[in-house]
């Protein structure tokens, strides 16, 4: 099991709660240093009493009153949630699940402020950027990310040249989209660099509202959990964040709001300071920041929220309560004023799987907190549930070397099964990440929201297709998803004929003998490039194969320049014709 460490994991992020001066009921000879407990406690500890603790804050803020509460208390049941009404959406192919997040309205804008920003650099230099070309231009980009050669330049190179970059369009022009690509006029670009208003984010403010308006639109299911993801980057950037604790250490800090699948609801971008939500209380810029991404939740209509220990706090909890949201998380002992739990030699000594739980009632909202141990201790808060029903679960006994049972309480069983949203998404991210290096830092932001729009593209299709009961098999897998979208986005409407310009680049076989036996087969183009109706030419080919359209085994010597097949075109049968149907 992994927990979440009790330490800060971000210290250049204050916290959200002030520090209490604590006065327990208990005698001050039970600290958390003493490394032996008496019988008598033991047998007290086990005893149906309620144990109260009270807090005094020394500048005047409300305390809280704890009450302990016994292993065999009620189980507190899930708060009953009605799902969203949607329509039921057609299956449809990959690139029409990557569109919805990346629609054509996005894509014209990029057009347009990038043949703005070419003229502003030099008016004798247009870009002529068009909105065909910026697709075949970011197909080529999630190509890369699968292919992944260490720099761009090698991609047409003929000693390890990838026909699929390298036939949809040249080096040079590539390059010069590249280094053009814009998202805003730098017309409307703030001057003054001290104004605390100014928007960190302009070069990418538009890229970022539209597709936070996308994610915003998703259907949400009832657990959601909030997060902060890394994006690696080690150029010059003033929001580039450093934290020792994290693999990728140098990079942009994102938090986002996503479900357990990893599909994102809501981001912000950290750019320095978090402000508080708009008629919400300043409660610190760990809960500023989820309740921040929670304004995109419906209200009172029961939704569970899960964080961990950087965001949790009593202040937060009964924000969120306020809205109808019920919440958990794991948290700090420190930020729970009027409360000190036993300390963890005296769990250890009770053996893995002990655990503490108390309860408080503040402005009217129940809240329960929990201590755990098994390897180590965690702490936990939740408006919505409570230790019980506990289960039994196998943990290994180093010093056994043997599987052990040990008891668990249900707020760490949702929490397992619900909190690892954000982690997933990176994973899934890091498979194939769009990794191409540049100068400008609103680029690497920018690939990395189209890495989040093909992870959240595919697993919509994949719940989509697995509530059709479509089999496992015929299911596409991350890489074929974006392969399907890449090669749509480079093929789809788009006429092959008129790429081709300078010298045709040799063919290696014209170098060999001409072989007795055939190689394999070429591979047949998927079905929006087939039936897009754009450049499928008939033409005549020295060379006589095989038809390609399914169920037709004559031979022939037309095929299709644009999807480079063998179909047959006679008096008796159109193969041509059906096969781009």
């Amino acid at each position: 099991m992994a927990y979440i460490p009790s330490d800060s994991e971000d210290d250049n992020l204050g916290d959200s709660d002030d520090e209490f001066v604590v006065q327990n009921s208990r005698d001050s000879s039970s600290s958390d240093s003493d490394d032996s407990i008496s019988s008598s406690e033991s047998d007290e500890d086990n005893q149906p009493v309620d144990h109260v603790a009270t807090a005094t804050n020394v500048r005047g803020k409300p305390t809280y009153k704890w009450t302990k509460l016994n292993n065999n208390d009620e189980e507190l049941p899930l708060p009953p949630f009605v799902a969203e009404e949607t329509e039921e959406s057609e299956i449809g192919r990959p690139i029409h699940y990557y569109q919805q997040f990346f629609s054509n309205e996005l894509l014209y804008l990029i057009v347009e402020q990038s043949n703005l920003y070419a003229i502003q650099n030099d008016v004798n230099k247009p870009l002529n950027l068009t909105r065909s070309e910026l697709e075949i231009f970011i197909g080529t980009v999630i190509y890369m990310s699968i292919f992944h050669l260490p720099r761009h330049r090698l991609y047409w190179k003929s000693a390890c040249r990838v026909a699929q970059v390298a036939d949809c369009m040249s080096r040079k022009r590539w390059e010069d989209i590249k280094k053009n690509l814009h998202f805003n006029n730098n017309d409307d670009l703030p001057t003054d660099r001290n104004d605390p208003n100014r928007d960190k984010l302009f070069k990418l403010r538009p890229i970022i509202d539209a597709l936070t308006e996308k994610f915003k639109n998703q259907v949400k299911p009832q657990m959601l959990c909030v997060d902060e993801q890394i994006v690696p980057y080690k150029g010059r950037s003033a929001l580039k964040q450093y934290n020792p604790k994290k693999p990728n250490k140098w990079g942009y800090k994102i938090f986002v709001l996503c479900d357990s699948s990893g599909l994102v609801h809501n981001f912000e971008i950290y750019t320095g300071k978090i402000l508080p939500t708009p008629g919400k209380e300043d409660i610190g810029a760990s809960g500023n920041i989820v309740l921040r991404l929670a304004s995109v939740i419906p209200q009172h209509k029961n939704y569970l929220l899960f964080f961990d220990n950087w965001f949790t706090s009593v202040k937060l909890l009964t924000s969120l309560q306020e809205d109808g949201i019920y919440s958990l998380g794991t948290v700090r002992c420190n930020r729970l004023p009027g409360l000190q739990f036993s300390s963890d030699n005296v769990l250890k000594k009770k053996g893995r799987g002990t655990y503490e739980e108390y309860k408080t009632t503040v402005n009217s909202v129940d809240i329960h907190t929990l201590k755990w141990f098994d390897n180590k201790s965690v702490c936990l808060l939740s408006t919505f549930c409570g230790s019980q029903p506990v289960d039994i679960v196998e943990r290994f006994d180093r010093k056994g070397k043997r599987r052990v049972e040990v008891t668990r309480p249900n707020m760490i069983k949702l929490y397992n099964n619900f909190m690892g949203g954000v982690d997933l998404l990176d994973g899934l991210i890091s498979y194939y990440r769009i990794s191409l290096r540049s100068r400008k830092w609103y680029l690497k932001l920018f690939f990395h929201l189209i890495d989040l729009a093909l992870v959240s593209a595919w697993l919509k299709y994949k719940t989509d297709m697995q509530k059709s009961n479509m089999d496992k098999k015929d299911i596409l897998d991350s890489l074929g998803f974006r392969a399907e979208v890449a090669e749509a986005l480079c093929r789809v409407g788009k006429d092959e004929n008129t790429r081709k310009r300078g010298r045709p680049s040799g063919s290696t076989e014209k170098n060999y003998e001409e072989k007795k036996r055939r190689g394999a087969t070429k591979p047949i183009p998927q079905f929006d490039v087939r039936t897009d109706k754009v450049a499928h030419f008939p033409s005549y080919n020295k060379e006589r194969q095989r038809c390609k359209r399914p169920l037709c085994g004559l031979k022939t010597y037309f095929y299709c320049v644009k999807c480079k097949v063998h179909l047959c075109i006679t008096k008796t049968r159109n193969c041509f014709a059906e096969f781009h149907i």
